[in-house]
């Protein structure tokens, strides 16, 4: 486990301060890599299935939490200095790969790889280590700590809230199939279906 923690910070790091224009293949490597490193360090996660009963919870969670970003931002550009600015260079990274690329990657890799690496493999295993409460605050603290690199205040509150939300809910049980739908339909809903700011695509 404080192997991949290591390598998942140095991943991020890498992903985030490397060159703009490559971000999506760096983002989409750095989740094949946690998220095959998951898979073969957590044997219950190949057993991952998708019924209704995680389509509709996964699909009902990521409405909520729509929601609350929703509210997320207006409170980030009223509070934070410079908050409008980093929101609008988060979605500025649209603009570099097609739409439907991006919704391919969110979907199929990048979605799906962050739950099985971070709560199927490191807030599981701090659960049993630490008990659940505290394995869980741990698992959100590094989630959201992976993200301090980006220099990105929104950002780093964006990804500790979302992580504390998908983490409360693999404590409360929730199987890996449901965090998976939740967290891929969240990512192409906010960032390219209905995002909390228009996109460069409409804007034109």
């Amino acid at each position: 486990m404080t192997l991949g923690l290591g390598l998942a910070f140095v991943f991020f790091a890498l992903t985030f301060r490397g060159p703009r224009s490559r971000f999506w293949q760096r983002m989409t490597g750095t989740g094949l890599a946690l998220g095959g490193l998951a898979l073969a360090a957590e044997p219950r996660l190949r057993r991952t299935r998708f019924g209704w009963r995680d389509l509709l919870i996964g699909l009902g969670s990521a409405g909520f939490l729509y929601g609350v970003f929703q509210i997320g931002d207006r409170l980030a550009r009223l509070i934070l200095p410079k908050g409008g600015a980093e929101i609008n260079a988060i979605y500025g990274l649209e603009s570099l790969r097609p739409r439907n690329e991006l919704a391919a990657r969110l979907a199929l890799i990048i979605g799906p790889a962050e739950e099985l690496f971070w709560r199927g493999l490191i807030q599981e295993r701090l659960m049993r280590r630490y008990g659940i409460a505290a394995g869980y605050a741990l698992g959100a603290a590094a989630y959201g700590g992976a993200h301090l690199v980006t220099g990105n205040l929104t950002l780093i509150a964006a990804a500790t809230v979302a992580g504390a939300f998908w983490g409360l809910l693999a404590a409360l049980g929730a199987p890996p199939g449901a965090l998976i739908v939740s967290h891929s339909a969240w990512d192409v809903f906010i960032f390219l279906v209905a995002p909390t700011v228009k996109s460069a695509a409409s804007r034109e």
